[in-house]
């Protein structure tokens, strides 16, 4: 596997790079934005690793532009940014995970394996991982009707399987920018849905990361 990690923290990045190969993940590296975007769109990364706050090139707009010549890499950002609005931002952007900084190598190499499972079968109206269906348009999961905010958070989940889908965002993008009580029910709304895949006899459970967010995978 070979990874593109730009970031303009020299120590940082080198001894990242060290840590990774050490795992068995090749990294390339790129100390400023204008060389990662250079690199970027090489079409030779398994992933890519972008820090937000770079030279001449800020990591947004990295992720911006390679959205919009449709690089489809995988894009994890990292930022020692901890708001959600950054978070979301990024998200929102065409990011495919959001990591703060400080982080663990360890932590890195998890979700770095995690972007490169196969990812859902996804169409314009249904969604589908194991014996899971979940027709979007008509918010039902394997033939069940599903609340709004249920139907929300499962097909933010299936949208990615097997890789975390941050609480921060989930709060963001169902229950609004500022995720008034949201925090308070989430679990009651994730709790509802682990039911339910029981009594679907499904093959897929929701887990919590702690501190970090859910995500489903096989049960």
């Amino acid at each position: 596997m070979r990874v593109l990690y730009v970031e303009d923290e020299k120590f940082l990045a080198d001894a990242v790079k060290h840590n990774l190969e050490k795992a068995g993940i090749t990294a390339d590296l790129a100390y400023d934005g204008e060389d990662g975007l250079d690199q970027a769109t090489k079409g030779i990364y398994d992933v890519i690793i972008l820090d937000i706050m770079l030279p001449k090139i800020s990591g947004i707009d990295i992720l911006k532009h390679l959205r919009e010549i449709k690089v489809k890499t995988p894009i994890i950002m990292l930022s020692a940014l901890s708001e959600v609005e950054d978070k979301v931002r990024g998200l929102d952007s065409g990011a495919d995970d959001y990591l703060a900084k400080p982080f663990k190598t360890a932590e890195l190499v998890a979700r770095i394996n995690a972007l490169t499972r196969r990812p859902a079968e996804v169409n314009s109206e249904k969604l589908t991982f194991e014996n899971l269906t979940f027709d979007v348009n008509e918010k039902e999961l394997n033939g069940v009707s599903l609340t709004k905010k249920e139907a929300s958070i499962i097909e933010e989940l299936l949208k990615t399987p097997e890789k975390i889908v941050q609480k921060e965002y989930l709060l963001s993008k169902i229950w609004g920018e500022d995720g008034i009580g949201g925090d308070n029910y989430i679990e009651v709304y994730v709790s509802r849905l682990r039911k339910l895949l029981k009594t679907l006899g499904a093959k897929a459970k929701i887990v919590t990361i702690r501190g970090l967010g859910y995500k489903i995978v096989k049960a």
